[in-house]
């Protein structure tokens, strides 16, 4: 399914939740007109009086209009726990552009939008949500919470991201050591979501593996979302003629005609990847091949899955 946003009236970056708000209405438009219609994915913001309960949450206005007792639900009460974890480094921002959009992304930006429109669903579900941002270093960490004011928060935190000035030349991705203290300081059973390429500092696959790993500690449901521009990194389709290519981590370039190393490229990542699907495959993590030029539909409904699989 195609997706169109409606973004002519907006800023290259424009406000996130409304974009958000925007991707979301759409989804469920479309999942309401497809065999998944039955997907719950609004909640109601009160749930029926148990007999012997206090009476002092009860919402009385609501008892006129129905004549039925209805409380109002509070934070501890949330269905669902969800840590969303960025991979911030500086291969996320490849392909560099002039002008980057929801609608003509970067992987990281492709990953702002996609975590923002899941925590528009996980806001209007009354779940919880906390976020993580990872490169180098863990740059930011929150306890998942169903707030609004904790929702505006990380909202705020990944609108930081859309400026150009966040984009830090040659910051390399810790991956493993940044997923092993991010897994340590998730306390409670959660749904953990990881947008990454996994291009990590060192190519270290083992550590990558174990930090994956890490992740299922304390019986956590995880997906992966391999962020990637398809034709240029996985398929390596750049015109047959001499290119400069810089290692946006590491800053170290090459000068090279793709056709002399296409094949054994392609072959290269493919296997690499299909290592990690391995890999997620052993430890019951479900991998996500997330095109950035495929819109975001390849996102929230995996995400819609695995949250109903969960409850």
């Amino acid at each position: 399914m195609s997706e169109q946003l409606d973004t002519s009236r907006l800023q290259p970056f424009g406000n996130l939740e409304f974009i958000a708000r925007q991707v979301v209405e759409g989804f469920i438009v479309g999942l309401h007109k497809s065999p998944f219609h039955g997907f719950s994915v609004e909640f109601s913001e009160h749930r029926l009086y148990n007999p012997g309960e206090s009476i002092r949450h009860i919402d009385w206005k609501l008892y006129g209009r129905t004549e039925r007792l209805y409380v109002k639900r509070y934070e501890e009460e949330t269905n669902l726990r969800c840590q969303i974890v960025i991979d911030n480094s500086s291969s996320m921002y490849f392909p560099v552009r002039e002008r980057l959009s929801a609608d003509n992304p970067n992987k990281v930006i492709f990953s702002i939008y996609s975590a923002a429109s899941i925590m528009n669903l996980l806001h209007r579900q009354r779940d919880a949500v906390g976020l993580s941002l990872f490169s180098n270093d863990v740059e930011l960490h929150t306890q998942a919470k169903s707030s609004s004011v904790h929702y505006k928060y990380i909202l705020g935190e990944l609108e930081k991201l859309l400026t150009p000035v966040s984009l830090q030349a040659n910051k390399p991705s810790m991956v493993a050591e940044s997923l092993h203290n991010i897994a340590e300081n998730i306390h409670k059973r959660s749904m953990v979501i990881l947008f990454s390429d996994m291009f990590s500092a060192g190519y270290d696959h083992a550590a990558l593996f174990d930090a994956l790993q890490h992740l299922k500690y304390n019986k956590h449901e995880v997906i992966l979302f391999h962020v990637v521009d398809k034709l240029h990194e996985l398929d390596f389709g750049y015109d047959n003629r001499p290119h400069r290519f810089v290692d946006m981590e590491t800053g170290e370039e090459i000068k090279l005609q793709p056709s002399q190393v296409r094949t054994s490229y392609v072959r290269a990542v493919n296997d690499y990847i299909e290592t990690i699907k391995m890999k997620c495959g052993q430890y019951r993590i479900d991998f996500v091949e997330a095109d950035i030029k495929r819109g975001f539909r390849q996102v929230l409904f995996p995400y819609l899955l695995k949250r109903e699989k969960m409850l």
